[in-house]
């Protein structure tokens, strides 16, 4: 049977405590706190810590193109991949999985997330549901939208609370169709407007508004899941269907 270190330095501080050797004892002891420290510092797991920190290993760094592992966040992210890998690598996954990881023979995707959590790889939002019936995200009440503005806004804010809850990528399809109404009902808003002040040629005034209001809206999400960054240090990857309806 194999016998490791430890329970070998245990033996040994053991029996120097019961013995008339307590100075030689705590000599030992901190000896092997030093040597605990050295082994510890050759270690693979302290190693890519390291490469993180000194922003030595461009491969972790640059592994991911939606996540900037120059900023914090995304850092933060990154140390607690590479912790979760080791321990998934150790503890969880069956060693010959393992083994053909490590050579190459088959690539564990996400094993910085996927062994660990109950979270989904991918999503694809229902938001016409989430719009058209209201929903709760964190302690607010979300209602209805009521302008195609507003409608964009929210499903940012939607996509940025998917993305922090899952490691893949989120698809909202036939966005066009799903947003009409929002666009249908700015229209509405900004005729009446127009007829309120007597505006010369009301329909021309509210669709010249609402196309501005879309142009605006959407430009708006574009930037803003562009330049968000989601709890796990990220950009969102979001794929968007449109032009089937």
């Amino acid at each position: 049977d194999e016998v490791h270190i430890h329970e070998i330095q245990d033996l040994v501080e053991n029996e120097l405590m019961q013995g008339p050797y307590k100075a030689l004892a705590r000599s030992y002891i901190e000896y092997r706190h030093d040597r605990d420290i050295a082994r510890e510092k050759q270690s693979a797991l302290t190693r890519e810590i390291e490469g993180l920190i000194e922003e030595s290993n461009l491969d972790l760094i640059n592994e991911n193109a939606n996540k900037d592992g120059k900023v914090i966040p995304t850092q933060r992210d990154l140390l607690a991949g590479i912790v979760a890998k080791h321990y998934a690598k150790t503890h969880i996954l069956p060693r010959d999985v393992v083994q053909a990881h490590e050579v190459g023979d088959i690539h564990y995707h996400d094993l910085d997330y996927a062994p660990f959590f109950p979270m989904f790889n991918c999503m694809l939002i229902d938001l016409k549901g989430m719009l058209t019936h209201g929903f709760k995200m964190g302690n607010a009440e979300i209602d209805t939208p009521k302008s195609i503005s507003t409608a964009t806004a929210v499903t940012a804010q939607i996509i940025a609370q998917v993305a922090s809850h899952i490691y893949g990528g989120t698809t909202i399809n036939r966005i066009d169709e799903v947003l009409a109404p929002y666009v249908m009902t700015s229209y509405e808003k900004h005729l009446e407007i127009a007829k309120e002040w007597n505006i010369a040629e009301p329909e021309e005034f509210a669709k010249a508004r609402t196309e501005k209001e879309c142009y605006d809206a959407f430009q708006s999400l574009e930037y803003e899941v562009n330049t968000l960054h989601t709890a796990n240090g990220q950009t969102p990857f979001v794929t968007f269907g449109f032009g089937l309806g």
